[in-house]
């Protein structure tokens, strides 16, 4: 290809209206790119609730597209601080959905359930009993950032799964990106986390690390490929380089990101630990052709 084709195609593709990209992408890629929209609407919804007590119809409409509104999203109780944190953390998520959108076209917002019961259900399903009273995430700063923990380190691992199987530049140099906030997102919740990590989780009398914990063992358990997800606080064995128990970034054992894939990630976010089976933040399921696929052979 001549300079001049490769600068002419370039100036043309810089014409193209949000979307049109996607054109020129393979399926694949396509396919990979929109699966995550999936966790993009629900990170921004939760994240614009609890910090603003409104979400993205009111805040940017448009990257909806039409898309049912949440279910049992609300203003958190939280401190200033981490009010801020939250604030930034659901701007970063908008500008998530932007991008996506600039690269291929999406699909309207799913049914997304982000009410308190959703919520409680993971936490009896992780401690494999119902907790008294049921986990309220919007009750207090604590319980909010410890519901955080369960959303952002999903998406960071689905995007390091996604990216070696993308063939264009585009695409790969998009999914980097976004990986790099997500990660820095879920490495925030965590340090934040970390620093209570012995501290008392009121009126449950279990701790933050133990809360993480039994989170990260159930994701485990629903994702049904061995350990891609750890606590706080792990044997000293399993830290990193086997010589330390505080595990502050989850990694495997060179302290490199675990991955997941499509059926892995909505076998998490479904409860179910089957990606046929709808439920949990997703009531009627994810969309996109990847996750519909799953739903049309339920």
């Amino acid at each position: 290809m001549s300079i001049f084709t490769s600068v002419f195609a370039t100036a043309i593709l810089l014409l193209l209206p949000a979307g049109s990209y996607s054109a020129q992408l393979p399926q694949s890629d396509i396919d990979l790119l929109e699966f995550p929209l999936n966790l993009e609407y629900l990170e921004a919804e939760f994240f614009l609730f609890g910090s603003l007590g409104y979400g993205l119809d009111k805040v940017a409409p448009n990257l909806t597209m039409g898309g049912p509104a949440p279910i049992g999203g609300k203003k958190a109780n939280l401190d200033a601080f981490a009010n801020d944190v939250v604030l930034q953390f659901a701007w970063q998520e908008v500008g998530h959905l932007k991008a996506i959108k600039k690269t291929v076209k999406g699909f309207p917002r799913p049914l997304l359930d982000l009410s308190a019961g959703t919520f409680a259900k993971v936490m009896d399903n992780a401690f494999g009993k119902p907790l008294n009273p049921p986990f309220d995430p919007y009750a207090n700063s604590i319980n909010y950032l410890i519901a955080s923990y369960l959303i952002p380190y999903v998406g960071l691992t689905g995007y390091v799964g996604a990216n070696p199987r993308l063939q264009d530049a585009t695409s790969k140099r998009l999914v980097a990106g976004l990986l790099g906030v997500e990660s820095g997102q879920d490495a925030v919740i965590r340090a934040l986390l970390y620093e209570k990590a012995n501290e008392t989780v009121k009126p449950y009398g279990v701790t933050v690390a133990e809360f993480t914990n039994k989170m990260s063992q159930l994701r485990n358990v629903l994702g049904r490929t061995g350990i891609k997800d750890e606590g706080l606080v792990v044997p000293e064995l399993q830290g990193a380089e086997g010589k330390i128990a505080g595990n502050v970034l989850a990694g495997d054992e060179n302290s490199v990101a675990f991955d997941r894939n499509p059926e892995e990630i909505l076998s998490i976010v479904y409860g179910s630990g089957d990606e046929h089976v709808p439920g949990g933040f997703y009531p009627k399921g994810a969309d996109g052709r990847i996750a519909r696929s799953h739903l049309h052979t339920a």
